[in-house]
């Protein structure tokens, strides 16, 4: 697969006509874009040794993990903007397979629930379940889309010109606002007081990191109909999205580089003019991207002294990271189809009531886990026989706080000492147990099995607290205007999932969103229009 070029290898021109900081799949678009769209020659520099950000995987001898992408939503529709979208930055290269029609299956308290495809089959399971809920049932599915509907113009102020949104973004954000400023709780307790059903239809809160409470029904809503029409996986594993889009960027005259570690955007005047890398070489260019997250591009890689940043980074700091994680990667020496997996999640909750168990478990690591995703990405994949013969794999994650890990933060990758390992070991061990209790054919036959933390997440992502989601998505987060690809600096954008919306697919949207603002152009349009 495509990787990249390592820094070391690399032979590279000191000047460049744009730089992308960090090849995540935001960074990789927008480079795309940029290159395709405004003729730009561009360095996209990636600390990792290997490309693609949360999309890439890994390997270990006969197994392979994918790190970030379990599933995604509204694929399976070839004429759908998300389907278009991925087909256009990686010219139709990736290939989608569909997942099981339950998608997703939710454990709690003993209790089963299915997630199907089709928003009919959604609605009659819930109502199998909950039948005297009907009202509030359809309105919570009135809700999600109405929450959405409102979206379209809050996200496209962040793309207008800045003067044409200084004059009417206020107005835009409106609608929108009024469901983000509201928590994902505060909307379903207003249809519901059924705490059961309100535990089921916020049960997925783990794909964007925040129990019900403490998350912005803007960020649920978008997930929640994301998945209404069911999930697919690449075929190949997410390793595949970055593999076709590196050799499209090459194509049009750009380079990736791998183990190229950013220290420092440079600015003169009140413009970027490059970036000043670890070992000192400076790379000059008039346009700079950064997809090292808000937090990391304005607190790390630019300079203190920049004091027109304060009043900015005073705002993002009253803003909190994002969930950390920590996951088991488990490889077995039997097929997916021998041992009876299939590619339904699983998500296991010890109660109802999400926010009560996340806030034990923060105060308590020995208290029950807050939550445990149960993933089977050989299962996912029809390739995966074709390529590690005999074998399977599955994950197993929780969320979990960063504090009781920060103590490592600035340690050295498996090198961190017999504390941090015992702590491992017994996280690893209990997330094991989870995974058997859940799928006992599984007992004994596991041969592989890693933990990885919320410091292997700061080491391999940069980001300080081993958040995967970036800026958590609190309604504080949506209400925060000035965050998104502009910044006060000329010719420095942000790219990435701060830009517009978390996850994989909002990373991308917001590599589109920044590409169209360094360029004066919309092309998100581009990106979704349907094509010959």
């Amino acid at each position: 697969m495509a990787n990249g070029v390592p820094y070391k290898q690399a032979k590279l021109a000191d000047k460049c006509d744009a730089i992308v900081i960090g090849s995540g799949i935001g960074g990789l678009t927008a480079g795309l874009l940029l290159a395709v769209h405004g003729g730009k020659r561009v360095l996209v520099l990636e600390r990792h040794f290997r490309a693609g950000g949360f999309t890439h995987s890994f390997n270990r001898p006969g197994w392979e993990w994918d790190v970030g992408l379990h599933y995604i939503g509204q694929v399976q529709d070839e004429k759908s903007p998300v389907r278009r979208a991925f087909d256009y930055i990686t010219g139709g290269a990736v290939q989608w397979a569909p997942m099981p029609q339950v998608y997703d299956r939710i454990l709690i308290e003993g209790r089963r629930f299915d997630f199907a495809a089709g928003v009919e089959r959604f609605r009659a399971g819930l109502l199998e379940a909950f039948p005297a809920e009907a009202r509030a049932i359809d309105g919570y599915i009135a809700a999600v889309r109405a929450c959405n509907r409102s979206s379209g113009l809050y996200f496209a102020e962040k793309a207008i010109p800045g003067p044409i949104a200084a004059v009417a973004g206020g107005l835009m954000r409106h609608a929108h606002m009024r469901w983000a400023r509201r928590t994902t709780l505060e909307v379903v307790e207003s249809l519901t007081g059924n705490r059961e059903l309100i535990g089921v239809l916020t049960a997925q809160w783990g794909d964007y990191g925040l129990p019900p409470a403490q998350s912005s029904f803007a960020v649920h809503a978008t997930i929640a109909e994301h998945y209404f029409g069911g999930a697919s996986y690449p075929v190949g594993g997410a390793g595949t999205i970055a593999a076709a889009m590196i050799p499209l960027l090459e194509k049009h005259g750009g380079a990736v580089v791998t183990g190229a570690d950013v220290a420092e955007i440079l600015v003169e005047g009140s413009r970027a003019a490059g970036v000043r890398m670890q070992d000192g070489r400076e790379f000059r260019a008039p346009l700079v991207l950064s997809d090292a997250g808000a937090a990391n591009t304005y607190e790390r890689l630019l300079r203190p002294s920049l004091t027109e940043l304060d009043g900015l980074r005073g705002q993002l700091r009253r803003l909190r990271p994002s969930t950390a994680h920590a996951s088991l990667y488990v490889g077995l020496n039997e097929t997916d189809e021998a041992l009876g997996l299939v590619g339904t999640n699983v998500w296991v909750y010890p109660s109802f009531d999400h926010d009560a168990n996340v806030a034990r478990f923060s105060g308590d690591l020995e208290a029950p886990l807050p939550g445990v995703y149960l993933s089977f990405p050989s299962a996912k994949d029809p390739s995966f026989q074709s390529r590690y013969p005999g074998k399977s794999t599955v994950e197993a994650i929780t969320m979990l706080p960063y504090a009781p890990f920060a103590s490592w933060g600035e340690t050295r990758w498996r090198r961190r000492g017999e504390e941090y390992d015992a702590l491992k070991q017994k996280l690893a061990a209990r997330l094991q147990a989870e995974l058997e209790r859940q799928v006992p054919v599984l007992a004994g036959k596991i041969a592989h099995a890693e933990l990885s933390t919320p410091v292997t997440t700061r080491h391999f992502m940069n980001y300080q607290q081993g958040e995967i989601y970036g800026i958590a998505a609190t309604p504080e987060r949506y209400a925060m205007r000035a965050l998104g690809a502009r910044t006060p600096v000329r010719g420095l954008y942000l790219t990435g999932q701060d830009v517009t919306s978390l996850g994989v697919v909002g990373a991308l949207f917001g590599g589109a969103v920044s590409a169209s603002v360094a360029l004066g152009r919309n092309l998100i349009s581009v990106l979704t229009k349907a094509r010959t």
